[in-house]
């Protein structure tokens, strides 16, 4: 397996868009969300959907084992090789982008899609927010769920004809979700599908940061951790009220976590 050379590693500062030349970076970017195991690498960054799970690991191991960028869990899983402290960025010089995506269903990398998109900073104010027609149908369910329908997004723009300017709300930024993975897999997925670039950088999940910091809730959804501290969420089920219930949270998370003697984005996330 021939992999094109890996870009020279950079402290993770802030979002970008790289080219998507190497599997590796493909790779780097799936696992920002997370570790994974051989055969989710396999099938998600690959494309390979028949591999077993034996075949999937040494083709894995094929790929990334050389490379210092990935590591493995005691359990088996790829993860990012964390970067030395000096690296991390202190959190009073992050600069955040809370995203909260509505989709089609839950398959970022099975076909659905982004119906809607919001981007909040850490003050609340939005960044960007848009309908999105995602060219699909729109499950029942699903509009059930969120009041977004077919006559709704239909003069929408698709995703091609904003991307400019969610990459523009993204630059040089945290990127932060409640349950990030889902989110980060649907826009990491749009970008790229709609200009060739992969999105690379550092990325908090508010749902770990709950767990982590609020370990006696009985729940770390939204409407838990928003109750917990007092924040109403206004339009539940739509990026833009979810997107700044998630940054008031952030906001509340935060002050914990520095309390707690964080002071980097390493400190936070680890």
């Amino acid at each position: 397996m021939h992999d094109a050379s890996a870009p020279t590693r950079r402290s993770l500062t802030g979002l970008a868009a790289v080219p998507a030349s190497s599997l590796t970076s493909r790779a780097v970017s799936f696992l920002q969300s997370g570790p994974a195991g051989s055969l989710a690498i396999v099938r998600d960054v690959l494309g390979i959907a028949q591999a077993n799970r034996h075949t999937a690991d040494r083709i894995a191991a094929t790929l990334l084992a050389p490379d210092k960028r990935f590591s493995r869990t005691a359990d088996g899983r790829w993860t990012l090789t964390t970067p030395p402290p000096a690296a991390s960025p202190l959190l009073e010089a992050c600069r955040w982008a809370v995203v909260d995506v509505e989709t089609t269903g839950v398959r970022a990398f099975r076909g659905d899609r982004i119906m809607e998109i919001a981007v909040v900073r850490l003050d609340g104010t939005v960044a960007f927010r848009s309908l999105v027609n995602p060219g699909i149908p729109i499950p029942q369910f699903i509009a059930g769920l969120t009041g977004i329908d077919a006559p709704m997004v239909r003069n929408a723009p698709p995703f091609e004809a904003i991307v400019a300017e969610v990459l523009k709300a993204l630059e040089g930024c945290v990127f932060v979700a409640h349950n990030a993975r889902f989110d980060w897999a649907f826009v990491s997925t749009e970008i790229e599908r709609a200009t060739g670039l992969l999105l690379q950088g550092p990325r908090v999940c508010t749902v770990r940061l709950a767990r982590k910091l609020l370990p006696d809730l009985p729940r770390r959804n939204l409407d838990t951790v928003s109750y917990h501290f007092g924040i109403e969420i206004e339009g539940r089920h739509r990026a833009t009220g979810d997107a700044v219930a998630a940054a008031k949270c952030l906001a509340r998370l935060l002050r914990l976590a520095q309390g707690n003697g964080a002071t980097t984005l390493t400190d936070l996330v680890n």
